[in-house]
């Protein structure tokens, strides 16, 4: 297969022929069943932006509905929000092509975040509420289950860094939420999966790119700084942020610092053992059998943060 091939497959020839598709698909399920994402009978509405991201949402989702062993719905919604230049007619045509149902709302919050936002300054914060209030209300109307976005694990990881260093909160995306009046659950089934591999996945499937005029104009913003910071870690340290992500599944509210999650100010002496009390060193994995005489290194908690 050359170049001009890979670049022209279809969602089936994809998966039926690239590694990565599969990989994509794979993790997707895996998310799906570890936090309970999507069962029999939901009606998930796919948020489709035009980006990388929620293309390949999309077709993960119509893969994973192809393969499921219960029922699902599928509904695609895009939120035209009277950017200039915005092509209208491209998602429809796309969605039309793939027979997937769609609602195109239109919203003018180009020129609200405009109005409001100073030169210069993030529109991200604002642009994201306006969006989210817009799906919000939409999934309401479709009678939908669940809000599928198009977050990634590197998403989350950057959201992870942004919180602590500006927002002073140890806090990320999570992978399945309920929005604050208790009406909608958001999902994202990409949580396990790389951008790189999302990338490389749009590259073969040569997805119709609609570029952002807010967000996506915005060189200075810390979130695109903070994002090509992990992307350097992971050029120079390969698995750092699988590590990152999956220290967010393995939280230890003992060895933090949340007086709300665990109570400090009660902790004193007992006689009977305490569970995720203090130890000298977390436990190691043994270190493969050696020679006799060639020393063992240490496996103490110095060496194990200097490695990174």
């Amino acid at each position: 297969m050359d170049g001009n091939q890979s670049r022209t497959l279809s969602r089936q020839q994809a998966f039926n022929t690239s590694p990565v598709a599969k990989k994509l698909t794979r993790l997707a399920t895996r998310a799906s069943a570890d936090y309970g994402m999507i069962g029999s009978g939901d009606r998930v509405m796919v948020c489709l932006s035009g980006g990388k991201d929620s293309y390949t949402l999309l077709d993960v989702l119509l893969t994973l509905r192809e393969h499921a062993p219960f029922e699902f719905e599928l509904i695609a919604v895009n939120l035209d929000q009277k950017q200039p230049g915005f092509p209208a007619d491209v998602l429809p045509g796309y969605l039309q092509a793939l027979a997937v149902p769609y609602r195109i709302e239109v919203q003018d919050t180009y020129r609200v975040v405009k109005r409001l936002v100073p030169e210069g300054k993030t529109m991200c914060s604002l642009c994201s509420r306006l969006r989210r209030g817009v799906l919000y209300r939409v999934a309401r109307e479709l009678g939908a289950t669940r809000i599928a976005l198009g977050h990634h694990r590197d998403d989350i990881l950057t959201t992870l860094l942004l919180n602590m260093f500006f927002c002073s909160k140890m806090k990320a995306m999570p992978p399945k939420l309920v929005s604050d009046d208790g009406s909608n659950v958001v999902i994202r089934p990409l949580y396990y999966c790389r951008e790189k591999d999302i990338a490389a996945y749009a590259r073969v499937r040569a997805f119709p790119i609609i570029p952002c005029s807010l967000c996506g104009s915005q060189e200075n913003m810390q979130r695109k700084i903070v994002k090509d910071m992990l992307q350097t870690w992971e050029r120079q340290h390969p698995g750092r942020l699988d590590n990152m992500l999956r220290a967010l599944q393995n939280v230890a509210p003992t060895h933090l610092a949340d007086a709300g999650l665990f109570d400090f100010a009660g902790l004193a002496t007992r006689t009977a053992a305490f569970p995720g009390g203090d130890t000298a060193f977390d436990p190691q994995p043994l270190p493969a059998a050696r020679p006799a005489r060639e020393p063992v290194p240490c496996e103490g908690v110095e060496e194990t943060l200097a490695d990174g």
